[in-house]
């Protein structure tokens, strides 16, 4: 469920018109829903009640610091990937025990920067990983909490862009060297090891790979509680899928996942750690675009919007899925005809759609993308020169920009000419 709905012929974000966003903000931005956000925390929340627990909201998915600290005010943890991230989590007031530092290259730099500033919990990638943080946390004089991130080489079922659980991707270590290489952490200065981490892939529409790999973990922690070490975290990641289309096929919820987490790993009297990203932000946020113009082609029609694949790049990359909606509510039994829905970038993969049946859609009529809320602006770039769109957050009948959209001259400015090029 999401809080983007049509009352009175007009598409809204909680009770704010999305017109109304247009025109103070114009188009094309990106703008949440913060009920909806909070809304999907709270189910996941809820979905581990049984048990000692903590929801990471994987800032990756979308990491602007209002968002943060929106889901950090109601007692989420943040699951980040890079110094940055945890600068925006600390900036939207998330303590450092709540942070959890994940990521497969973490730089000498970074370790330092989250040594220094706090940490719930650092989990380790590799051996020369660990063996880099712990000189640092000598160094420093700090003992870091570790867990080590376990391949189970379970087949995710997911796009082989976003599958990270399978032998053959670069992350974490082969589940069956993870007893050497806890042996060598518990020998190790500065280092305390606290758990299990696992993460198979993102956007799982089916609960069977998580539970194979939930078993394995299983299977892993008896293991190493038999030679010694105190496993009392598990980290089990996030990728529960979302509906990207509308339709009578729906992942799985937040309930039936948190079922399977006590069914496989329940007995074992972990504190249960969880990073979902897409599925707390992704039906929370849309894009906001207009249509430029409505162009005849050779056989086919296409819609020319204002947004294009620097700012919502997953068409592309993935071939990935969205409803396009427009904002006006369409009349009942109104024909609909087949567009392929474009944007203005100089790339034959600017195309968000082909052969989308819509409603008629004249010359800067507004629609909306749903399900954009994840992976969207912050995979955002600047190419053809185009600046970042802004983001809007809204609460009820208010609503604010998150991030303003840039001047071209402030976009520009960034740039600086050498001295030797410098003639004027």
């Amino acid at each position: 469920m999401d809080h983007f709905l049509y009352r009175d012929g007009v598409l809204h974000a909680e009770d704010v018109p999305l017109p109304e966003i247009a025109r103070g903000v114009g188009t094309p931005a990106y703008v949440y829903s913060s009920a909806t956000l909070l809304r999907h925390y709270r189910l996941f929340d809820e979905a581990l009640d049984w048990g000692p627990h903590l929801v990471c909201y994987a800032v990756k998915a979308a990491s602007n610091v209002a968002i943060l600290k929106l889901l950090g005010d109601a007692g989420a943890g943040m699951d980040v990937v890079s110094e940055g991230e945890y600068r925006r989590a600390r900036a939207a007031g998330v303590p450092g025990d709540r942070i959890v530092f994940s990521g497969v290259g973490k730089t000498e730099a970074e370790m330092r920067h989250v040594v220094a500033g706090g940490v719930r919990q650092i989990n380790l990638e590799s051996e020369p990983e660990m063996r880099l943080l712990s000189k640092i946390a000598a160094e420093m004089g700090a003992t870091i909490p570790v867990t080590v991130r376990v391949n189970p080489d379970v087949d995710a079922k997911t796009h082989e862009k976003i599958a990270t659980g399978k032998s053959e991707n670069k992350f974490g270590i082969p589940i069956a060297r993870a007893r050497d290489v806890y042996a060598e952490i518990a020998a190790l200065p500065g280092l305390q090891v606290v758990g299990i981490d696992v993460h198979i892939g993102s956007q799982l529409t089916d609960l069977d790979p998580f539970r194979q790999a939930y078993r394995k973990v299983a299977e892993l922690t008896e293991a190493l509680r038999a030679d010694g070490h105190t496993i009392s975290r598990l980290d089990l990641g996030g990728g529960l899928g979302i509906p990207y289309a509308r339709s009578n096929l729906a992942p799985p919820v937040p309930f039936e996942y948190g079922q399977v987490i006590r069914d496989e790993v329940g007995h074992l009297g972990c504190e249960i750690e969880i990073e979902p990203g897409r599925l707390i932000a992704g039906n929370a946020g849309v894009l906001l675009a207009a249509n430029i113009f409505v162009k005849e082609g050779e056989g086919r029609d296409f819609l020319i919007l204002d947004a294009a694949m620097n700012d919502l790049i997953r068409p592309s990359m993935y071939g990935a899925h969205h409803d396009i909606v427009p904002v006006t509510e369409p009349a009942p039994g109104i024909e609909t005809r087949a567009y392929d829905i474009v944007g203005p970038v100089c790339e034959s993969g600017d195309t968000f759609a082909k052969g989308r049946q819509m409603p008629p859609v004249a010359a800067g009529a507004l629609v909306a993308f749903r399900s954009a809320g994840a992976y969207g602006s912050v995979m955002a770039s600047e190419y053809n020169s185009r600046p970042l769109i802004p983001e809007v957050l809204v609460d009820g009948d208010q609503y604010a920009v998150i991030r303003a959209r840039p001047t071209f001259d402030e976009m520009i400015s960034r740039d600086t000419i050498p001295e030797w090029l410098d003639r004027s």
